[in-house]
């Protein structure tokens, strides 16, 4: 086998560059297996030197259907990278795989691709083939039964992949073409609207008391009386609540009505929101 075909071979089977896949050829003597190893090796370190650096642009992909569906963001530092063809199948690849294993990401890195090597080597690999840090980020999945799953993505990169993505489950024993109009369009209001929680209860503790943190500093220096202050404070914590619960936000395709009114009136008795997950990159 002549040294070109040798690199041919090498560069067919790791991925890597022309000039470093004949540079670890020259360091193992022409030993293709050698050669293999030096640039595992050096990839790992090219990687691990990379990964100081910052990674905000990339993509979410959404795999599965409606009984069983997953989010998966990837992240790279630019946005020609998220652009890039092996960027793309990595993600789309992966994103599979997080799927089947219901976003378990402790053992998302060492689950088998179709080239027979784990996740974390592939990722290293291509982490030093494209020069970038790449780094596998927030992920989701839904699997409820008697429940429907519905997508939406915004601003689409290729496919399943977009730079912003929704997954709602619904759940009713109706399965009417209403309620699957419903479940796309309300995915769309959540990607615009950006909801904290369903019900206002179930807004985290620690996001209200931020809240009524902003608001008293806010009021503290307005020389109103406590009771008035107290008064005000009572209102607009309540406006933040109203405006952030899924239910009671306006609904985008008629701003005059409540989500909560759209729901009634769709007439399908046992309705109901389950979850939803909205995923942002940079956010």
């Amino acid at each position: 086998m002549s040294d070109l075909d040798k690199i041919k071979k090498l560069r067919q089977s790791t991925g890597a560059g022309f000039k470093d896949c004949g540079a670890a050829l020259e360091e193992s003597q022409g030993d293709l297996d050698k050669a293999a190893e030096i640039l595992r090796v050096k990839g790992i370190a090219k990687a691990s030197k990379k990964m100081s650096r910052t990674a905000k642009e990339g993509v979410i992909a959404v795999s599965g259907n409606e009984k069983k569906i997953s989010l998966l963001e990837i992240n790279c530092e630019t946005d020609f990278v998220a652009k890039n063809e092996d960027f793309i199948n990595f993600v789309k690849e992966v994103s599979e795989i997080n799927n089947k294993i219901s976003s378990n990401a402790e053992i998302l890195d060492k689950q088998s691709m179709k080239n027979s090597k784990t996740v974390n080597e592939n990722l290293v690999a291509l982490i030093s083939k494209i020069g970038e840090k790449i780094t596998i980020g927030r992920t989701k999945t839904f699997e409820n039964n008697g429940a429907l799953n519905f997508f939406y993505l915004h601003t689409v990169v290729k496919d399943n992949l977009a730079k912003l993505a929704v997954i709602v489950s619904l759940e009713s024993k109706n399965n009417a073409d209403d309620m699957n109009n419903f479940g796309k369009q309300l995915s769309m209001h959540i990607a615009a609207s950006n909801p904290l929680a369903i019900e206002s209860n179930m807004i985290k503790k620690e996001v209200l008391n931020k809240e009524i943190e902003l608001i008293s500093e806010e009021l503290k220096n307005t020389g109103k009386p406590d009771d008035i202050i107290k008064k005000i404070s009572i209102g607009k914590i309540n406006k933040f609540k109203e405006e952030n619960t899924l239910l009671t936000q306006p609904w985008v395709m008629e701003p005059k009505k409540k989500v909560c009114d759209i729901i009634k009136e769709l007439n399908i008795s046992d309705l109901k929101v389950r979850d939803f997950y909205r995923l942002k990159i940079g956010e």
